[in-house]
């Protein structure tokens, strides 16, 4: 089923900074080349952390000065709120970046998998929670005790939920989630590629047509313009099925669970909790699908996206 082309292609050198919009890109197993090929690390928490904790990071914005590879990620130029600039190889990047922040952080590029030690999550069990964690129902056990103690106010901060709104079922999650702030060898908040449609963005239009539906708000890697018979939440039924496009196959994995950044401000877009209350009582939570590399290949913009 031809559902509709490529209109926009996005990377983002800096985990939860503004992207670079591409014309075309190569993508491999661990999705775009240079995808988050940098990360800030919370030296407070001790962990690696994004705009969710520290929303000032989606004010700021990086382009890398060369093109990156499958094994090579270079150096970005950053953007800061105020206009200022700053670099990977400044040597102040850090007091700066720690200045816009409000936390003493550090800027880190991706380590290898095998480095499990800089992926892996603060709290002292979450080794242990991470081998239980393979297991769903655990996962399922795990948040749910949490609800029932009210100890989940760290996720309803972070998901941006207010009181009575549901949290998402983080069971469908990967299980190393639960031991590492991202699946290790990367920065992704859990798979290497995210899709989103502008039938979504035009279904939500609809019901909230004060807020605007800008696709940089939800951080797609791809938008697919939806041919004229594709209309509503379409991606979000697509879990478990093949997208091919161009020459790119994609395993559609599951529905992206939305948090407290679509909310927040970034460069020519205020800060809308609309956007969030539209998308928690009317499209299930969630929006967009988050998906895995079947076949690797380039993507330029206008290649057609089929639904197998």
């Amino acid at each position: 089923m031809n559902v509709g082309r490529v209109k926009e292609v996005w990377r983002y050198p800096v985990k939860s900074m503004a992207g670079e919009r591409l014309e075309a890109c190569e993508v491999g197993a661990r999705g775009l080349y240079g995808d988050r090929g940098w990360a800030l690390r919370d030296e407070e928490a001790g962990e690696i952390r994004g705009a969710k904790m520290s929303p000032k990071l989606m004010l700021c914005s990086a382009r890398y000065r060369e093109g990156p590879t499958e094994t090579r990620v270079p150096h970005v130029d950053i953007t800061l709120p105020d206009g200022a600039r700053t670099a990977s190889d400044d040597p102040e990047v850090n007091a700066r970046l720690s200045e816009v922040v409000g936390r003493k952080v550090t800027l880190c590029s991706l380590r290898p998998a095998s480095d499990r030690a800089h992926y892996r999550r603060a709290v002292p069990a979450a080794r242990l929670v991470g081998v239980l964690g393979r297991s769903r129902a655990f996962k399922r056990l795990v948040f749910g005790v949490m609800r029932v103690a009210r100890l989940d106010g760290q996720l309803r901060r972070d998901f941006g939920r207010e009181p009575g709104e549901p949290l998402p079922d983080l069971s469908m999650l990967p299980a190393e989630l639960l031991e590492f702030t991202s699946p290790p060898g990367t920065y992704f908040d859990a798979f290497p590629v995210h899709v989103v449609t502008t039938a979504t963005l035009d279904a939500l239009a609809q019901l909230n047509p004060v807020s605007r539906w800008d696709a940089r708000r939800f951080r797609p890697n791809f938008l697919i313009e939806t041919n004229g018979d594709v209309e509503g939440l379409v991606e979000s039924g697509w879990g478990g099925r093949e997208l091919r496009v161009g020459s790119l196959g994609l395993k559609c994995e599951i529905p992206t669970m939305r948090c407290s950044m679509t909310m927040q401000a970034q460069d020519g877009l205020p800060k809308d909790p609309k956007i969030l209350r539209t998308i928690v009582r009317d499209a299930g939570q969630n929006l967009g699908v988050y998906a895995s590399v079947s076949a690797a290949a380039r993507v330029t913009l206008g290649d057609t996206a089929e639904l197998l």
